[in-house]
């Protein structure tokens, strides 16, 4: 683009591979030296060279089970009805490693081994080499144990050591060098005040590349002057096979590290077709390559990923690491811009932006998105075992659904309640739809009076649905400490000054607010901010605390979490809906009986503003 701030948007691919060539001109290495080190140091490192067997493993036949050895021919017609008895010269009793002893070609476990005095009866004969481990059964002498290139696991250690290795010709450790700026950013253990941030991006990402078999520092913060930035990246480079520097990598007035770039080395690419992380810088300075990281945190890992990971393993000589893959279904609809490769933190084929995510869903540069309920393929960040134990719900917000998960996972680390907030009315056709195992609704029927149970039956149809309650809560206007604007009730929205700040279409929320504005005969025309919409009660509360409005409907708890005062509207039940063949579930089973416990009752009661005394009971 020609009035792009960057050099220009490259796709990943040919981002990485300009990369590469800026660093092979640049004097970069494209292997680190090879080391030998101990057998017992050698795990996560690459092997630098391949690995042969110096001796077998066994290194003779040995019994595989403890019992007596024999030779099988004296065996031959041992039956229940016509044992075969040894004398005491005619086997060998040996526990399982030893040695077969010098004429003897079987074993018989102890079990099978009965005895008249010396003798040893057997009631079934052995065939030869039955229960033995034979001489390089598991390995043979000049086998090739290893290949060059091959990443070390407990496993392959003790396979080095038992074929002979004592010492491994390995690369050694890349070493990564973490580098922040900014003005703004200040150490871990600091208070940040206002407008300042806390550094953690040096702390994970210098985790990434310990995960990643690397060697990793992070080094003091620079503040946005590029003179002391240029001399700090000119001292780290002397020291490390990758520097990573943290945030002014796009093109604002403080942002220095391309320009650093260019000045010290190579500058190879500015601006990448990736979101998020399109501002990233990839260099190279004194033979060593350089990576400006944005400073947006999902954006800074997901760099390392794309870029960082596989340079370094380049450098190891292996692959970098492939994450399982799997198949799942979208249950919301998902949009991405044209000409970028998206990449999109998902929960169990929910669309998230927290950070306990399952996996990443790339969308192409080529596609504007997919539509609910499309198959994609998503890389998986978690186990499969602990995603099969995960509880999905999907729909209302509700700090009680959050304090559940807590619970649950306390419980048993292999249970995990994972919530999507899309509203009432999403979370309904999530479940008619099979994308999820709970739908949370709070949703309020004009004509009736009565809350979730008509819009069960009108979305679901004739699903056999199970309503449970979950809890009453008080909804109200979340506002400013001290409630400067004296606001009494909904009717006091229509007031001139009032901003508000409202919850996004489908939710209950919405659809209470709708109810009251007709109920006071106020149009949502004359709600200042009708139209800003947010989707959880949390963010709705933090927009307030923000000063970015001075009123919005949401539930007590969230009011009390950013210290606003609270003006009471409603007290209304929040359901969760099931279907029939799930209530009863082994998956659910844990849920349900959280919810019986008075710990946790008594938990959700300190919350504010909520009524457990229906929590649990079936409505339907």
């Amino acid at each position: 683009m020609a009035d792009s701030p960057f050099i220009r948007d490259v796709p990943a691919a040919q981002a990485l591979a300009a990369w590469h060539s800026a660093c092979a001109a640049a004097g970069c290495p494209d292997r680190l030296p090879a080391e030998r080190v101990r057998v017992e140091d050698a795990a996560g490192l690459v092997t630098a060279g391949p690995v042969w067997a110096t001796r077998s493993s066994p290194p003779f036949d040995a019994a595989g089970m403890d019992g007596i050895a024999v030779r099988a021919a004296d065996t031959i017609g041992a039956a229940e009805t016509s044992p075969v008895y040894l004398p005491p010269a005619g086997y060998d009793v040996v526990d399982t490693g030893d040695p077969l002893p010098p004429g003897r070609d079987a074993v018989v476990m102890r079990e099978h081994v009965h005895y008249r005095g010396d003798e040893a009866e057997l009631r079934t004969a052995v065939a030869p080499y039955q229960h033995v481990r034979s001489i390089g059964e598991d390995v043979a002498v000049a086998e090739l144990l290893l290949p060059e290139g091959h990443r070390l696991r407990a496993t392959d250690i003790a396979a080095a050591a038992a074929a002979g290795a004592t010492h491994l010709l390995v690369r050694r450790r890349p070493v990564v060098t973490v580098l922040p700026t900014g003005d703004e950013v200040r150490p871990i253990g600091a208070e940040p005040g206002t407008g300042e941030i806390t550094d953690t991006n040096s702390l994970m990402l210098a985790t990434q590349a310990r995960e990643a078999g690397c060697e990793a520092h992070c080094l003091p913060i620079e503040p946005d002057d590029p003179a002391r930035i240029a001399r700090a990246v000119r001292a780290a480079v002397a020291g490390c096979d990758l520097l990573i520097i943290v945030a002014g990598s796009s093109a604002g007035r403080d942002d220095y590290t391309a320009r650093v770039v260019a000045e010290l080395g190579t500058l190879a690419v500015h601006g990448v077709a990736v979101r998020p992380g399109h501002p990233v810088v990839l260099g190279a300075v004194g033979g060593t390559p350089v990576l400006g990281a944005p400073g947006y945190p999902v954006s800074a890992a997901l760099t390392f990923d794309i870029f960082a990971e596989p340079l370094l393993a380049g450098l190891a000589g292996t692959a970098p690491r492939r994450r399982p893959r799997i198949t799942a279904r979208l249950a919301r609809k998902l949009a991405s811009p044209l000409g970028m490769d998206d990449w999109i933190r998902v929960r169990l084929g929910v669309v998230t932006s927290e950070v306990s995510t399952d996996g990443l869903l790339v969308v192409p540069a080529g596609l504007e998105g997919y539509h609910p309920g499309e198959q994609v393929e998503v890389e998986l960040l978690r186990g499969a075992d602990e995603i099969a134990r995960t509880i999905v719900a999907i729909g209302s917000h509700d700090l009680v659904l959050d304090l559940a998960a807590s619970a649950l996972r306390a419980q048993d680390p292999m249970v995990t309640l994972a919530s999507s907030n899309v509203g009432s009315l999403g979370g309904l056709v999530a479940l008619r739809d099979g994308l999820c195992h709970l739908a949370g609704s709070h949703l309020l029927d004009p004509a009736t009076g009565e809350y979730t149970l008509p819009y069960v039956d009108r979305i679901l149809g004739g699903a056999d649905a199970r309503v449970v309650r979950l809890v009453h809560r008080d909804q109200g206007l979340i506002v400013a400490a001290g409630n400067p604007l004296g606001l009494t009730g909904i009717k006091d929205l229509a007031g001139a000054g009032v901003r508000y700040i409202n919850r996004q279409r489908g939710a209950g929320t919405r659809m209470l607010l709708d109810h009251e504005l007709a109920r006071h005969q106020i149009s949502p025309d004359a709600v200042d901010g009708y139209a800003r919409e947010e989707h959880t009660h949390l963010a709705v509360a933090a927009a307030v605390a923000a000063g970015r409005g001075d009123a919005g409907l949401g539930i007590l708890a969230a009011a009390r979490a950013f210290g606003l005062d609270f003006v009471p509207v409603t007290r209304e039940p929040y359901d969760l809906v099931v279907t029939a063949a799930a209530l009863d579930s082994p998956l659910l089973a844990p849920l349900w009986a959280l919810l019986a416990a008075s710990e946790f009752q008594a938990a959700v009661t300190g919350l504010g503003g909520y009524s457990t005394e229906e929590m649990g009971r079936r409505i339907r």
